[in-house]
C-alpha cells in the first residue's frame, strides 16, 4: 500500500501567558495581520501556513464547534518557531529588530549557505528568521 502524501504544515501553535502582549509583539514587531481573534487565540497567515497564538490553558479542555469537537491540546515551556525570509531582506530584518529593541541572541551561518537569526518573543519562545539553504527543501 502506498502511503498518502502530506502536502504541508498547515498550522503551528504557540502557547502564551498574555495573549494581548503576544499579539502586540507579533503584530508590531513581525508585521503579522490577524485573520481571527477571540478571547483564547489569535490566528495569523504566514505564507501558506497559519500561526496560532493560544492563551496558555485555554485549550486544555478542548472545544466544541458546530461541526465537531477539537481535542484538548497545549504545551508548556519555551517553544521554537522558524520563519522563512529572503536573503535579500536579511540586513533589513537585522536593522528592524535592532530599532525595535529586540536582541538577536545568535546569528548562525549554515553549511548550505543559509543564515539564521535567533531572538525571543515576550514568552521566551525562540524565534528564528532563516534564509534559503537551511534544509534541502528550503
Amino acid at each position: 500500500m502506498t502511503l498518502p502524501r502530506l502536502a504541508a504544515v498547515l498550522e503551528t501553535a504557540l502557547y502564551v501567558a498574555d495573549l494581548a502582549r503576544a499579539r502586540q509583539f507579533y503584530e508590531e514587531t513581525l508585521g503579522l495581520v490577524p485573520m481571527f481573534i477571540d478571547g483564547r487565540l489569535a490566528a495569523y497567515a504566514v505564507g501558506a501556513s497559519v500561526l496560532l497564538l493560544f492563551q496558555r490553558g485555554s485549550t486544555e479542555q478542548g472545544g466544541e464547534l458546530p461541526g465537531g469537537r477539537i481535542p484538548p491540546h497545549g504545551a508548556s515551556g519555551r517553544q521554537h518557531l522558524a520563519l522563512a525570509i529572503t536573503a535579500a531582506e536579511l540586513d533589513a530584518w537585522v536593522a528592524h529588530l535592532e530599532v525595535a529593541g529586540i536582541a538577536i541572541e545568535e546569528r548562525t551561518q549554515w553549511p548550505r549557505g543559509a543564515v539564521s537569526l535567533y531572538f525571543r518573543d515576550p514568552d521566551g519562545h525562540l524565534l528564528e528568521l532563516a534564509t534559503p539553504g537551511l534544509w534541502p527543501n528550503y
